[in-house]
């Protein structure tokens, strides 16, 4: 499905639907004809499952889920004609938010609840810097790196992501 693309000013955004709530991507045109690129949040749970071909909600893996997010964003980049690969791009901010675990309840399971919160923590951790270290190794790292483990109202969700980026179309030492 097309990108519909709505220009005012300095800004372009990329949305779908006829009553839209958000735009997948907004740039920013700068005057020195870079972009600043903004991409929207992705949510885990029943959107995972869908567009993201994870099979199972209940137990979040960030080392499938977060590779997977930035090839989402990648195919949009690529769809709405802003760039051809997530390496054109140079990463300002991150911000991730872990939803909390399906199970165990906290209430039945304390201490496995309490376990489970760490494991998320660690492994979401571990599975951004290894994205930036594996699959964006020359780029430099994001100024923000924001990571919080909390609910959020999808109640599905495993995780929720956005992002801000530059693309710099002139060269880049």
């Amino acid at each position: 499905m097309a990108f519909d693309i709505k220009r005012r000013g300095k800004l372009t955004y990329y949305y779908r639907a006829d009553r839209p709530v958000f735009s997948f991507i907004v740039t920013e045109a700068l005057p020195d004809g870079d972009l600043k690129v903004y991409l929207a949040g992705l949510t885990g749970g029943e959107s995972a499952t869908r567009n993201l071909g994870l099979t199972d909600t209940a137990t979040m893996d960030p080392d499938k889920e977060i590779p997977r997010v930035f090839q989402t964003w990648e195919s949009w980049l690529k769809e709405a004609g802003v760039c051809d690969s997530i390496r054109e791009l140079d990463f300002i901010e991150m911000h991730a938010f872990g939803c909390q675990p399906k199970s165990p309840s906290p209430f039945a399971d304390p201490a496995g609840y309490a376990a489970e919160l760490e494991r998320l923590r660690e492994a979401y951790a571990r599975a951004y810097a290894a994205y930036f270290r594996d699959h964006l190794p020359e780029h430099g790292l994001p100024a923000r790196f924001t990571v919080h483990v909390i609910d959020v109202p999808d109640k599905a969700a495993s995780y929720e992501f956005y992002t801000t980026a530059l693309l710099q179309r002139g060269a880049k030492t």
